[in-house]
């Protein structure tokens, strides 16, 4: 999946509540842990020293990049393009939902929540040092509005105007009733300069680095190879007590690799100096060569205090031999989890059974008072399921060919008109039950095996096809599969960004993450009332509720989730000693220590 800013990835969190008066920082119910007058975040190490360099893999491993423009549809963007931007407002990463000022000064956001209006720091500047105005945050709403990624453009869809009030101040005007998301979103928007868009187009993919007015720029780059960001000494925002301990690198490389193993390999060399690893199998045995042993390389787990989100095998519903919900139960049936965590994955997952896992949103026993007032309203166009316990993935015997579980399967198939005279299903008029698993990456096929074989001895024509990332990424753009997978994630506060990926609108418009196509009114409604909370305890009600009707609905085959992040690096970092709740903070508060780099140098 493509990575956008955090803003989108967590759903675009909602925004503070009525206030009176501008304020320094905003949140979802107005609740902010720093004073206006804070001098830094407690994540951060103030005095942490500037310098070195980091060369890592991005969070979203690419074989390539052909464009510097992450915010439009077009192209396969280039990892870390966000370093080059800034917004109005800096998220804190150890609260749920809060921003400070960053750009802006502060905001005002109207009584009637029709409204918010935007100070600006007149000292804010973009790195070629001409000033960055109001004119500058509402061409770049212009832009993303209306040539943006589609997962943009639906978080926005309801201001109605960007008013610039003079050089250091705008507004922006809301239309319709469910405006509570727009002010934290559009606060996190990046700023583009107005003069350099009236001569680039912004529409199309691009390798010339662009301007912005964030803490680095595009140091070099070879696509296929790397990108490198150096370190604005000049950045005018480096002092703001929102930056204050961050930003420390003086370069931060981000490399490519075509395979997993060669980028393990390019760790083992010192070629790069941090890994992600996302391989249970490979962190459970491949970390045993020398550098580890002597503890020149350390393995790291930090802990994942987030909602983990739903990972899952996603079924697309547009085709239509997946309309019959008999054959999405059916396929859900056939994946052995318990098999596939104790031989594939080294018993380090546990199961996910919920769209919002490891969070207060997730549904659990019947539903409540509260939820069922949200539902009852929508009964007739609701799954009976919904009102009973919420559904969760079967648990096999362990054996990876569980017979009971296959032939419930068996039995949905049969009762959905798939009959086999003892080899592939067929429907009525002969038509073959076939499925193919969308991948990029050839490991995944050691995963997707053992299930595939389960399916043929249910009687469906299942097969794997492994694409190129161009390919693969066009196909989900495109909805161009029958099963893919994917991972949704919700975040702490989900609001208006929850109809990205489960909302009608976004079924029907290509590059959203709405994966399996999902599109009802009864879920239309729910995220309503989600985007509508005013309280927290009124949010996690409404989403309890959405959450039993998505999973009635079986689109997707539950996969796994952990609650930490497993980092590999070699050791010449240092590192704050609270960690953000809710980041890795790793390009973010992480810093060069030379003292450790000498070490490693000399080969101790």
């Amino acid at each position: 999946m493509r990575r956008l800013p955090a803003a989108f990835l967590v759903l675009c969190l909602g925004s503070a509540l009525a206030v009176a008066e501008p304020q320094h920082g905003i949140s979802v119910f107005g609740d902010l842990k720093y004073p206006a007058d804070f001098s830094h975040f407690d994540y951060v190490n103030p005095d942490a020293p500037k310098g070195g360099k980091l060369s890592l893999i991005g969070p979203v491993p690419r074989d390539t990049f052909d464009s510097f423009n992450g915010y439009i549809l077009k192209g396969d963007p280039v990892q870390g393009y966000d370093l080059m931007f800034d917004s109005l407002m800096a998220r804190a990463n150890d609260e749920p939902d809060a921003l400070y000022g960053l750009v802006a000064s502060s905001a005002d956001i109207a009584a009637d929540r029709k409204s918010v209006t935007f100070s600006l720091r007149s000292e804010a500047k973009f790195a070629d040092g001409t000033a960055l105005t109001a004119e500058d945050v509402c061409d770049s709403y212009r832009l993303l509005s209306t040539l943006g990624d589609e997962r943009i453009k639906i978080t926005i869809k309801d201001v109605e105007a960007c008013d610039v009030l003079g050089p250091h101040q705008l507004r922006y005007r809301f239309k319709g009733g469910r405006t509570r998301d727009l002010p934290l979103t559009l606060a996190e928007l990046p700023i583009f300069s107005k003069a350099y868009y009236a001569k680039v187009d912004f529409s199309r993919t691009t390798l010339d680095p662009p301007l912005g007015s964030g803490p680095y720029t595009v140091k070099s780059f070879k696509p296929g190879e790397y990108v490198s960001y150096g370190r604005r000494i000049d950045y005018w925002a480096k002092d703001l007590p929102v930056n204050r301990g961050r930003y420390n690198f003086d370069e931060v490389r981000f490399d490519y690799f075509r395979e997993r193993t060669a980028a393990l390999e390019a760790l083992k060399s010192g070629v790069i100096d941090l890994r992600e690893e996302y391989t249970s199998r490979d962190w459970a045995t491949a970390y045993d060569f020398p550098a580890v042993k002597d503890g020149r390389v350390k393995q790291v787990v930090l802990p994942d205090e987030t909602p983990s989100g739903a990972q899952g095998f996603f079924i697309n519903l547009r085709r239509e031999k997946f309309h019959d919900i008999r054959v999405r139960k059916a396929l859900n049936l056939a994946f052995d989890f318990e098999w596939s965590n104790q031989n594939l994955f080294f018993g380090l997952y546990n199961r996910t059974a919920s769209f919002f896992e490891l969070s207060p949103l997730k549904a659990e026993g019947l539903p409540s008072p509260e939820e069922l007032a949200l539902l009852e309203p929508l009964r007739t166009s609701l799954r009976p399921e919904v009102f009973a316990a919420p559904p969760v993935p079967p648990v096999s015997d362990g054996s990876g060919q569980d017979r009971k579980l296959l032939r419930q399967a068996s039995q949905l198939l049969d009762e959905a008109g798939w009959k086999t005279d003892g080899g592939t299903r067929r429907n009525a008029s002969g038509e073959p039950l076939s499925l193919e698993f969308l991948i990029e990456s050839p490991i995944f096929e050691r995963i997707l095996g053992p299930y595939v074989k389960n399916l043929h001895l249910i009687g469906i024509d299942a097969s794997i096809r492994t694409v190129d990332d161009a390919q693969y990424q066009r196909k989900q753009e495109d909805y161009d599969f029958d099963v893919i997978s994917s991972r949704f994630m919700a975040g702490l506060t989900p609001g208006d960004g929850l109809r990205v990926f489960f909302g009608s609108e976004s079924a029907k418009r290509p590059g959203t993450y709405n994966m399996s196509g999902v599109a009802s009114a009864a879920i239309d409604a729910l995220i309503d009332k989600i985007v509508e909370a005013e309280t927290r305890a009124n949010l996690d009600i409404a989403g309890r509720a959405l959450d039993r009707v998505l999973r009635a609905e079986h689109f997707w085959v539950p996969n796994w989730h952990k609650g930490s992040y497993w980092i590999a690096h070699w050791d010449k970092f240092g590192r704050p000693t609270i960690k953000p709740k809710y980041d890795r903070g790793i390009v973010d508060t992480w810093w060069y220590d030379e003292a450790k780099a000498a070490r490693i140098a000399n080969g101790n």
